[in-house]
């Protein structure tokens, strides 16, 4: 939960930062605070939470490759959330918005990336009576 903090406010911080001090374009703007955001969580998990999961603590760029792809997955689940309740059901308010893409939205996404940051990104390799460890852990 602290990596996913960190994460957010990387994100978040970042974001401001260059829409408000520098007057950035905001898709411009969050696609590099995304990316950093989705860097800093990369590398708490990797060193931190999953570090000891059956893999040497290290960095690996095709685990950082699966986890923004895994990242990438869980923001068009909520830009989706988003679209159908804004531009299909017309629900236009700016709490209608804020509950499709920050309440059912980011908790689908944070679903989808918790799936697939155990399974696809940090899935441990180790036998566990013939198969694979199970994700309880």
């Amino acid at each position: 939960m602290f990596v996913g903090c960190c994460a957010y406010a990387v994100d978040l911080v970042l974001f401001l930062v260059l829409r408000g001090r520098f007057g950035w374009e905001p898709l411009t703007a969050k696609a590099l605070s995304f990316l950093a955001g989705s860097t800093v969580a990369y590398l708490g998990n990797a060193l931190g939470t999953y570090g000891g999961r059956g893999r040497a603590r290290r960095v690996a760029w095709r685990d950082f490759a699966a986890f923004f792809g895994v990242n990438t997955a869980g923001a068009v689940v909520q830009l989706l959330c988003l679209a159908v309740s804004h531009h299909v059901l017309g629900l236009t308010s700016a709490r209608a918005d804020t509950v499709a893409g920050l309440g059912v939205g980011m908790l689908l996404a944070t679903c989808l990336r918790f799936w697939g940051t155990r399974t696809l990104v940090f899935g441990s390799t180790e036998p566990f009576g013939g198969r694979r460890r199970p994700w309880t852990g």
